[in-house]
């Protein structure tokens, strides 16, 4: 913050007067007297003074002032203060717009103070998550309503206070964070028996030393039991599936999270219609098991189900693929007729996977295809009725398509009368406990390797996890871990997101890529002020220390140069 650049104008009083040495007459003196709220200076040759009159004897006093850059470090000023009474602010044209003296530049910090501490007051005020702040005497600074609500202590109880006196020592992580400067990412912990909280925690550095701590607590306790009760019983579950019959054909779609239940609601309204269905989602979300499901509830078990992924089909056979086509046989001079895909769902159901794949002239013939309900095959000349259901899944967002000119306006319309979102699996993470108790105990049996069990970082680091390729990921995920198993243990290690995400504690290499330089060794911000602070210092050196003329050459204004210098520790 002390590093930073702030506008030294908005801290300076503009109540000045500023005169050359030659022109200061008994007019200026006379002001002086009258005016006591307005401060004076005079420009000498080499250096610009204040001027106060002498009460006793009416003699001009002068006092040494020191030239600031408007555009400056709260350092800069604080270092500057330290040697002069009064500072004058000099603005990128060489003209004074201000001074700051030490009351001004008190106000101006207090100002800032409170205006930081309202700020705080209403972020912890606001938010809902457990969050305590301790200074270097382990005592509680700040603690939040999630706070209050996660541990049953109300803040005037504990601030002010030693969190020691309320919570075993031996239990508080955010004390590797006050002593040892540890940073704690997703760590579990118990500050309580019957607890498990899932906490983030910092050191406070001021000047490179530790003044004190922040975290970040999660309770995460019905989760843990959660995901042992599910286990326990997915061993169960996944057995008595393949026992019981159900005429439920959702069955085999896995997820009980509200989410997915308000999905599959509205799947099996859908399928007590005739109308299509447009089912939208990400990548590798099992999309085909609801259209198969769908059908499976509102057709007889005789309909047919023909599937197909447009995305799969090359263009140039596109056309004869759905729609089938008819040639000669020149020998027999006989007509050869080949039916395409929608004749033959015809009285039953036509899956078009990634339909937004389909090249924008076969959409058109399709739309004609579910408005007249009859086609004609490729180089026939007989239009052929067909009935069929339709249902159509896509990975892409078809509405932004259609506003892009990439998919048929009209054929959207009509494949939008039922719309249904799949949630990715990143939104669902009562399905992720789920689902990775359900393949744990698939793929245990289909490798012969019992597990014990699955430990709770591994758990967490799954619950962390984005999940891009979503249920398919999952279930790679899955098989991976069993695979590398050993004596019925999984190792969170395997996990093929290990070395990019942070589980339980950080284990980051601090390796760096080997450079030609004697600096090679330092961070990259490092280097770089060291490469800057000697091209400057090579530049002064270069027009002899004139800052105007280094400024120029470097291609920044005087004012920034001085910043640099400063921030650098180059001398002024």
């Amino acid at each position: 913050m002390s590093q930073s650049i702030i506008n030294a104008s908005e801290i300076s009083s503009k109540q000045l007067v500023v005169i050359d040495e030659k022109d200061l007459n008994d007019e200026h003196i006379l002001k002086l007297k009258n005016k006591p709220h307005i401060l004076f200076f005079v420009r000498q040759r080499f250096h610009t003074s204040q001027i106060r009159l002498d009460e006793d004897n009416d003699e001009l006093i002068y006092i040494p002032t020191k030239i600031v850059p408007m555009h400056t470090s709260m350092q800069y000023i604080i270092n500057s203060l330290k040697d002069f009474c009064i500072l004058l602010v000099e603005d990128d044209h060489d003209q004074f717009v201000g001074y700051i003296d030490g009351y001004l530049f008190s106000k101006h910090m207090f100002t800032q103070y409170k205006h930081s501490q309202a700020f705080l007051e209403t972020i912890i005020e606001t938010m809902d998550e457990s969050c305590t702040v301790i200074d270097q005497n382990k005592c509680v600074l700040y603690w939040s309503k999630g706070s209050e609500k996660l541990f049953s202590i109300k803040a005037e109880e504990i601030i002010g206070q030693p969190i020691t006196n309320f919570f075993d020592q031996d239990r508080l992580k955010i004390l590797n964070s006050l002593h040892y400067g540890q940073s704690l990412h997703k760590k579990q912990h118990k500050p309580f028996d019957n607890y498990l909280i899932l906490i983030n925690s910092n050191p406070v550095y001021v000047d490179n030393k530790i003044v004190g701590a922040v975290s970040f607590e999660q309770d995460i306790t019905q989760q843990v039991q959660l995901n042992n009760e599910l286990y326990q019983t997915s061993k169960n579950l996944f057995k008595l599936e393949k026992e019981v019959y159900t005429n439920d054909p959702f069955r085999n779609i896995q997820g009980r999270s509200d989410k997915m239940k308000q999905t599959l609601r509205l799947m099996k309204r859908a399928a007590l219609t005739d109308a299509p269905v447009l089912i939208q989602g990400e990548s590798g979300l099992g999309k085909d098991l609801f259209a198969k499901a769908v059908h499976n509830l509102r057709e007889s078990s005789t309909a047919p189900f023909v599937a197909i992924n447009c995305g799969a089909i090359p263009e140039s056979i596109f056309e004869s693929e759905i729609f089938g086509f008819e040639t000669t046989n020149n020998i027999k001079g006989t007509n050869v007729s080949t039916k395409g895909k929608i004749e033959l769902a015809d009285q039953g159901t036509l899956f078009l996977e990634n339909i937004e794949t389909i090249p924008l002239e076969i959409q058109e013939k399709l739309l004609r295809v579910l408005q007249e309900k009859k086609l004609f095959r490729l180089g026939g000349n007989e239009k052929i009725s067909v009935n069929f259901r339709l249902i159509v899944t896509a990975n892409t967002d078809l509405e932004k398509l259609v506003q892009e000119g990439m998919f048929n306006e009209q054929l959207f319309y009509r494949l939008n009368v039922i719309n249904i979102a799949v949630p990715p699996l990143r939104e669902r993470p009562e399905d992720i406990i789920e689902l990775t108790h359900y393949y744990l105990h698939e793929y245990s049996v289909k490798y012969n390797r019992p597990i014990h069990g699955i430990s709770q970082e591994t758990m967490q680091a799954l619950l962390q996890h984005h999940w891009p390729g979503n249920i398919r990921e999952l279930k790679n995920v899955i098989e991976r871990l069993i695979v590398f198993s050993e004596n019925g243990e999984i190792n969170w290690r395997d996990l093929p997101f290990y070395n990019s995400e942070a589980i339980g504690e950080s284990e980051a290499t601090n390796e760096q890529l080997p450079l030609n330089s004697v600096h090679s060794n330092l961070p990259l911000k490092k280097q770089l002020e060291i490469y800057e602070k000697e091209i400057i210092i090579r530049k002064l050196a270069e027009v002899n220390n004139n800052k105007k003329v280094c400024a120029k050459k470097l291609g920044i204004t005087r004012a920034t140069l001085y910043n640099r210098m400063n921030r650098l520790g180059i001398d002024l």
